[in-house]
């Protein structure tokens, strides 16, 4: 019995993350703030649900099933790397240098260092 109330609390607390990730997808304002509803808080909602479903394969069905790990590894290892990749299209695609924040002690951002064609190079090559 005790057992079904941890699986049930699971599904809840997926439920709750699920419902912030979405609520929080909608109402917040910039898209590098949306990124992170998303990533953050569904992700720990996809993962209640598997947490959940693993304790009850385990207890009430009496056998483990590694589908819902290997969903959970793939999970937690690919929204990260996705969230990552949304942010840096959304950079390149709408700042600049000069309107990122200053970079610290590394003097520049790695997004945006690249050279700057010379045009006197490019009239003497071609």
């Amino acid at each position: 019995m005790f057992y079904e109330y941890l699986t049930a609390g699971f599904l809840i607390i997926a439920g709750i993350f699920g419902f912030l990730g979405s609520f929080g997808l909608i109402k917040l304002n910039d898209p590098m703030s949306r990124v992170h509803a998303p990533t953050k808080a569904t992700t720990l909602g996809v993962g209640g649900v598997l947490l959940g479903s693993m304790l009850h394969g385990v207890v009430i069905e009496g056998h483990l099933s590694l589908h819902e790990l290997m969903v959970t590894l793939f999970l937690f290892l690919t929204a990260p790397v996705t969230a990552l990749f949304i942010a840096k299209v959304h950079i390149h695609r709408h700042e600049t240098k000069e309107s990122l924040p200053k970079a610290g002690e590394d003097s520049i951002w790695a997004t945006h260092d690249v050279v700057e064609a010379d045009p006197e190079a490019e009239d003497q090559q071609g």
